[in-house]
């Protein structure tokens, strides 16, 4: 049942996009919808393209409530994080990476450490 409402409401949503993308705007901004009127004024498309755009809205409206209705009832009672397990990680004591951020090799310096705050000294 959800998933044939879940096709009706994309097919909405992309005759919706087709509709409001036909219509004119208020400046002309595509160049559309000129011309001398034709068989069918201006107004009498503009007027059938509006109450459309209201009628797909309105079904686009229903089916967001309907899929929301749905999926509520399906939804069990606890919530979504509930549902995540935090596992703690392992603390025996040591660390993977020895007592600093740097790998092991890196950790091991091959010149003697200078402190950055003591001036050195002159001899």
């Amino acid at each position: 049942m959800q998933n044939v409402i879940l096709v009706i409401h994309l097919i909405l949503a992309l005759g919706l996009m087709g509709v409001v993308l036909l219509q004119r705007s208020e400046g002309g901004g595509l160049g559309m919808g000129g011309g001398d009127g034709g068989a069918v004024s201006s107004r009498g498309v503009a007027s059938a393209l509006s109450k459309m755009t209201w009628i797909l809205a309105i079904c686009f409206i229903g089916t967001s409530l309907t899929l929301t209705v749905l999926a509520r009832r399906e939804a069990s009672t606890s919530s979504v994080v509930d549902g995540i397990a935090i596992e703690a990680p392992a603390t025996d004591g040591t660390s993977p990476l020895g007592s600093d951020l740097l790998p092991p090799s890196a950790a091991t310096p091959t010149a003697p450490a200078v402190d950055p705050l003591t001036p050195p000294r002159a001899e």
